[in-house]
């Protein structure tokens, strides 16, 4: 005799998943919560500490090996927790819809250091653009124009810490974490405004 398995009842799953997170929560055992936005450049994964948005990741970056990275880099204690972030993502929509020109959330840099933190912090304003040498020069190192580049190609951060708004010295977009498209709309979208 074999048993077939009874349907999973997704009403049940929810509430299951929803009481595991408040207890993660209230036993101080959810270092990383996490959610996936739809957004007009894809899908986005947010991710926040406790410190404030630690994380923004692009499809293209693959979300599970970012999850992997977090839990490598920050703490294994990682869970699916949307609430935690309604904030990031309804100031992310009001971005997308062209209402929001700065964002208003506690920012966790952990995982930007030295120099790249340095870059990260000094990106050019709403509906503006800087080049790589003009980054540099501001972050207060005017020759370390690949090291710009490379701050922004690891920012943790994009969108957020507006690193598409960095373009070559010659007009030319440059590349793009989340694509070359993905920086192309976000200007667009910025310029619109």
């Amino acid at each position: 005799m074999t048993l077939e398995p009874s349907p999973v009842d997704t009403a049940d799953l929810t509430r299951l998943h929803a009481r595991l997170t408040a207890a993660a929560a209230d036993a101080d055992l959810l270092d990383v919560a996490y959610r996936i936005v739809d957004t007009p450049v894809g899908p986005l994964l947010l991710a926040a500490t406790p410190a404030g948005l630690v994380r923004v990741a692009y499809a293209v970056e693959n979300h599970d090996a970012v999850l992997d990275r977090l839990a490598a880099d920050l703490s294994p204690r990682i869970l699916a927790a949307p609430a935690r972030l309604d904030t990031a993502a309804r100031q992310l929509d009001e971005y997308f819809r062209g209402t929001r020109t700065t964002f208003d959330l506690p920012l966790d840099l952990s995982l930007a250091r030295g120099f790249r933190r340095e870059v990260i912090t000094h990106l050019p304003g709403y509906g503006r653009t800087a080049s790589y040498a003009e980054v540099a020069a501001v972050a207060g190192s005017p020759r370390a124009v690949r090291a710009v580049g490379t701050a922004c190609a690891t920012n943790p951060l994009p969108v957020v810490l507006p690193c598409h708004r960095v373009v070559r010295s010659d007009g030319d977009l440059g590349r793009y974490v989340g694509g070359v498209e993905a920086k192309r709309v976000l200007l667009r979208l910025e310029l619109a405004a």
